[in-house]
Parts: C-alpha cells; sequence; structure tokens
C-alpha cells in the first residue's frame, strides 16, 4: 500500500491542524500520524489507497480555517505507519 511523508509549513501549530488533519485522514480511509516539528511545522504520515492520499495532500494546502499553510512538501515513505491516525 503507497505511503507519504508531508512537511508541512506555516502557520500550523496552535490552530488544530494535527487534530484536524486527523479527522481528515480517517475520513479519507488512512493511517498514520500528524507530529508537530521544532521548526514550527507539522510532519504527515499517511498510508493508504493512492487517491486518498492525492485527496490528502490537497487539503494539507489549506489546513483547517486558522491555519495559514506556506508549503507542503510530499515524498514517498517507506518506513513504519501506525494503525489508525494518531498525534502526537
Amino acid at each position: 500500500m503507497p505511503a507519504a511523508r508531508f512537511l508541512v509549513g506555516g502557520k500550523v501549530q496552535g490552530v488544530f491542524f494535527r487534530a484536524s488533519t486527523r479527522e481528515r485522514a480517517l475520513d479519507l480511509g488512512l493511517r498514520g500520524r500528524a507530529t508537530n516539528l521544532a521548526d514550527g511545522g507539522v510532519e504527515v504520515i499517511a498510508e493508504g489507497d493512492a487517491a486518498a492520499l492525492d485527496a490528502l495532500e490537497a487539503w494539507l494546502h489549506h489546513g483547517p480555517p486558522a491555519a495559514r499553510v506556506e508549503s507542503v512538501v510530499r515524498e514517498a515513505w517507506t518506513g513504519a505507519v501506525n494503525d489508525g491516525f494518531v498525534t502526537g
């Protein structure tokens, strides 16, 4: 099953970005995680259907209403992926 790592930059911490990402990912049938980074960004690891990954990526470009996304970088992911979808 395909997996991807997304690095999201901008005002994405303190705006319910991780929780909103979790809700969107679960709605899309994806599993993985969303984690705050020390640089103020958020890392999202997701695995599932390729079309669902594309839909998540499109959503990440704007995120929840209070977010101000400046960048989204996508790369292939071959590491472990959590069951369900967790935030941390």
